[in-house]
């Protein structure tokens, strides 16, 4: 059984969200907004267990984020003994702790109405560093968190994170591992095209193999999967990591993991109709054009995270009926 978005509530007190009925689920749609039943639901989200074993996947759809139509968006793919127990810890941890860091930062003053002149792109650019800044402390401080955890092993064990931001027609995106964000953008022929906005983040990527071999790290693939670079410790044939950054994961984090996000800012034009956060459960079997095309012909914003789920299952029998099936959790933020 897949599972859909369920209630939790803010402690402003804490900066931390409280499940209200949380249990063992994985995903959590919240709103802030206190909106009535009449207005639409601007996305969804949903999550299926593989058959490896527990679903280790998270995620996150909170509206009424910083402002009265701002959302946080975020998926997080566990991994390890204790991946599970990590990534929920992020998810329900890193919206109040972002929150928290931009409310620490010296604040953005908009410009007075008798200035003539004003530099939006430059307004714009403060925004975005501030943001920028606020998701390199937040994501610092939620690695160190997770290491202080009391009697839970993250030696081996740890979570990627793919977080979208909406302030306005702003949107930050921070990456950390191979999760990913696509966008479906209408073109002038009126076709919707799928455009990445993260990069897979893998050892297999020059820069990143570049720097775990800087740091003593090992980038190798086994024999029995050589299109998979792994990450090993210098003189042990361990732990074998299939990323290049992570949250926890600290036995290699002297040798290259890092938990520094890729921070990138895209403005939200009218052509821009949704954004697409999942796991590699699904980009591992689906293209960036098939999510795409599956999300607009869902029936309606509730549903759509749903189908793509459903569509990667049906692809994962198709292409692997012999594999195991990965975690497979989806986010669907529609933007018009």
């Amino acid at each position: 059984m897949g599972i859909c978005g369920l209630v939790s509530c803010i402690s402003s007190t804490s900066f931390e969200i409280q499940p209200v009925d949380f249990g063992n689920e994985n995903v959590v749609h919240y709103d802030d907004n206190n909106i009535n039943e009449n207005q639409c639901v601007i996305g969804s989200v949903f999550s299926q267990q593989g058959n490896k074993g527990i679903n280790q996947d998270s995620a996150i759809l909170y509206q009424g984020y910083g402002v009265e139509n701002g959302v946080f968006g975020g998926v997080f793919d566990g991994h390890g003994k204790n991946g599970q127990v990590v990534s929920k810890f992020v998810m329900n941890k890193l919206p109040s702790l972002l929150l928290k860091c931009i409310l620490s930062l010296p604040k953005i003053t908009s410009p007075k109405q008798n200035v003539k002149h004003v530099d939006e792109e430059l307004v714009k650019n403060k925004n975005f560093d501030k943001w920028k800044d606020a998701c390199l402390n937040s994501f610092k401080v939620m690695d160190k968190d997770i290491k202080s955890l009391e009697k839970l092993d993250c030696s081996c064990s740890g979570t990627t994170a793919v977080v979208a931001i909406r302030q306005d027609d702003d949107l930050i995106i921070a990456n950390l591992g191979d999760s990913r964000a696509v966008l479906g953008r209408k073109t002038e022929e009126g076709v919707i095209e799928a455009v990445q906005l993260t990069t897979d983040l893998k050892p297999s990527l020059p820069s990143e193999a570049e720097r775990i071999r800087n740091c003593d790290g090992r980038v190798l693939a086994l024999k029995e999967e050589l299109h998979i670079q792994r990450v090993w410790l210098p003189h042990e044939d361990v732990p074998g990591l299939a990323m290049s950054r992570a949250f926890g994961d600290f036995m290699l984090k002297n040798y290259g993991i890092i938990s520094k996000p890729d921070v990138s800012y895209h403005h939200i034009s009218p052509n821009d109709q949704f954004l697409v956060l999942a796991t590699d459960g699904v980009w591992d079997v689906l293209s960036n054009d098939q999510v795409v095309s599956i999300v607009c012909a869902a029936n309606n914003a509730a549903a759509a995270a749903e189908a793509v789920v459903q569509a990667s299952l049906d692809a994962w029998e198709q292409k692997f009926p012999n594999s195991k099936r990965d975690d497979s959790t989806v986010i669907c933020l529609f933007l018009q």
